[in-house]
């Protein structure tokens, strides 16, 4: 009986890895993609370039760019490549959250939430908008790889399930513990790290292995810090509720706030201390095509004559369709 050529040795294992081959059969996946997103000018690109290796001045981020990391893992072997997402305009551009959450890339996606603690006043709010846009969009993916690959679905979800057991800007003690307890229980209840970062090289590298871990799948750090006087660096998996203890509120008020979850509660009591600014004040209008600092002289006239042309035909359409109703 003749033996297997080398073609239908090839064909088989690429169908053996697309037949639901992954984490849970134990192979091990090469590519790995990291999503940032936070707070605007919250240091999501100066995170990423740490992380890089890259020694350069960090650029505002328009609107959603894309970068990529390799990494060796031994001779002759193939290099593990991490993709790096980052969102840029804070709550501003939710849309683009689809872009590159697939249901293709989602079982090797990891979300890096990125807020700034010296505007404690938008953190509830732009927190939660983009969490809730990102749970929404990943339901969503879930849901559509559910009706081609249920087992692969079914998995994910039960994943999720079991994950879900600069230094402190000058606030007073009492608003810097509003802030770290809060902020320990969000990321508790969605199985997140929670780790404060600035400028320090010590911090740095410390959120570079973090992210090292995440992107490439290097060993998780099991150091931990919880003293709120200190930068938290809590690992997901290594904090608990008994150890967060309640919400920061008198035992005399908390019956007062009438919450119908304890998500809800935890934001009252954070609302109490930091009262959320508008949300409008929140969005960026600003068209970036009329930055100045994105200016391109040949694509900005081009752009001014299309526009022109534009007016125009609107113009032109709107005289035509009255002249219509006319002889009607």
């Amino acid at each position: 009986m003749p033996s297997e050529t080398l073609w239908e040795i090839a064909k088989a294992e690429v169908e053996k890895r697309g037949s639901g081959g992954g984490e849970g059969d134990g192979v091990e996946i090469g590519e790995k993609s990291v999503f940032f997103i936070g707070s605007k000018n919250g240091g999501k690109t100066t995170i990423i370039l740490r992380c890089l290796d890259r020694d350069e001045p960090p650029k505002p981020t328009l609107a959603l760019e894309y970068t990529y990391g390799r990494r060796t893992k031994g001779h002759n072997i193939p290099k593990d490549i991490a993709h790096f997402w980052e969102l840029g305009g804070g709550t501003s551009l939710l849309d683009l959250i689809s872009i590159p959450i697939t249901s293709d890339t989602l079982r090797t996606f990891s979300i890096v939430l990125v807020l700034d603690l010296s505007k404690p006043n938008d953190l509830w709010p732009t927190m939660e908008n983009l969490l809730q846009a990102m749970k929404s969009h990943v339901d969503k993916m879930i849901m559509k790889l559910g009706k081609t690959n249920s087992k692969a679905a079914s998995e994910m979800r039960q994943r999720i399930w079991s994950n879900m057991q600069k230094d402190h800007p000058d606030f007073d003690s009492e608003k810097r513990k509003v802030i770290c307890k809060t902020l320990r229980f969000v990321a508790h209840y969605y199985g997140a790290s929670l780790m404060f970062t600035s400028k320090s090289e010590a911090l740095l590298l410390k959120i570079r292995g973090v992210i090292n871990q995440l992107a490439f799948g290097i060993d998780r750090s099991k150091s931990i810090c919880v003293d709120q006087n200190k930068p938290l660096f809590i690992t997901a998996g290594l904090d608990s509720l008994s150890q967060i203890g309640s919400p920061p509120v008198p035992d005399n008020d908390i019956g007062k706030l009438h919450a119908h979850s304890p998500m809800e509660l935890w934001k009252k009591v954070y609302e109490r201390v930091f009262p959320p600014k508008s949300i409008n004040t929140l969005k960026d209008t600003k068209d970036p095509a009329r930055d100045p600092q994105y200016a391109e002289r040949e694509v900005d006239e081009m752009r001014m004559q299309k526009d022109q042309e534009l007016e125009q035909y609107k113009r032109s359409s709107s005289k035509s369709w009255k002249q219509i109703e006319l002889d009607s």
